[in-house]
């Protein structure tokens, strides 16, 4: 594989998660500032291929990295994905599987997690939490500015049915140099407008927790993670992805506490299509082996499929 497909498959190879464990009665200041819902309501979630997640209880929903256009880019290729590829947004495809949302969490700015957010968030005109660069490339992307929210972690935010904590997190590395496709800031300014897969650099990556309909959802974007931050942390439904460095996943397991069930993300061939089914663009034994070694049950959603748990 050349250097380039190295880096752009990198790119995309980050983003997993973990369905499990009973929800936590207690839990230090530390994995949380305030008290975790008690009351269960079914919550759903449906998965538009990579990290894009849409979850659901009652009335209220949460959005994960909506990209749902899938423009090819011959990322998972042995060449690699073409820098210059031209941003684009299907309209219609979002159309067809996005009629609202309450929040849109964007974990890192990558092509494959934020192309489609601008258009989701005037569809929905749900509040969209990033860092200080996904805010300012959105603002160059003419995203409605009184929607974005500029977070870093350490934030504990309550929306109305629900609350999402914010972790600072890692973007999975990889190869010889062990780096990731497109690294970079825009923290201070916001920067022409983004035109190609390249203009969307990392812009630092995020861990969130959504607490909902009882449920704490852990959604991590990337195979990697901050142990520092998620040390302890005991949720329902922990989001992991395959990728990284070797036993990032055994690891993950490590320092949280044991969830009951892992959900794979992240794990597709992005340039085949969402209507047919997920092609893997990595073995997922590993994750399986990992959550399950952790007591946890692992779990593979299809492309459009929903679970409700």
């Amino acid at each position: 594989m050349t250097r380039r497909g190295m880096l752009a498959g990198a790119a995309a190879v980050g983003a997993a998660g973990v369905i499990g464990g009973p929800a936590a009665a207690q839990m230090t200041s530390k994995q949380m500032t305030g008290k975790p819902q008690t009351t269960r309501t079914p919550v759903e979630f449906t998965w538009f291929g990579n990290h894009a997640w849409q979850i659901r209880s009652g009335e209220h929903t949460v959005l994960t990295d909506p990209w749902l256009t899938r423009f090819h880019t011959g990322t998972f290729t042995p060449e690699g994905a073409d820098p210059q590829t031209k941003l684009v947004i299907d309209k219609a495809v979002v159309d067809r599987h996005i009629s609202k949302a309450d929040a849109i969490l964007v974990h890192h700015a990558h092509y494959d997690h934020m192309t489609d957010v601008p258009y989701v968030a005037a569809k929905t005109q749900a509040t969209v939490l990033g860092t200080q660069t996904h805010v300012n490339l959105l603002k160059a992307m003419r995203t409605q500015a009184d929607l974005l929210s500029p977070v870093r972690g350490g934030e504990y935010l309550v929306f109305d049915g629900f609350t999402i904590e914010v972790y600072p997190s890692l973007h999975s590395c990889s190869g010889k140099r062990h780096t990731y496709a497109f690294p970079g800031y825009h923290q201070d300014a916001v920067p022409p407008r983004p035109r190609v897969i390249e203009d969307l650099v990392e812009g630092g990556t995020l861990a969130y927790v959504i607490t909902i309909g009882g449920l704490r959802i852990l959604s991590l974007s990337t195979a990697n993670f901050d142990p520092n931050a998620l040390r302890d942390l005991q949720v329902d439904v922990v989001m992991i992805a395959p990728g990284g460095e070797p036993g990032v996943t055994d690891r993950l397991f490590q320092t949280i506490k044991p969830p009951t069930t892992a959900l794979a993300t992240h794990w597709d061939d992005f340039d085949k299509p969402l209507t047919e089914p997920g092609v893997a663009w990595a073995d997922l034994t590993p994750l399986r082996t990992s959550a399950e070694k952790s007591g946890a049950k692992f779990v593979i959603v299809d492309h459009l499929q929903k679970l409700t748990l």
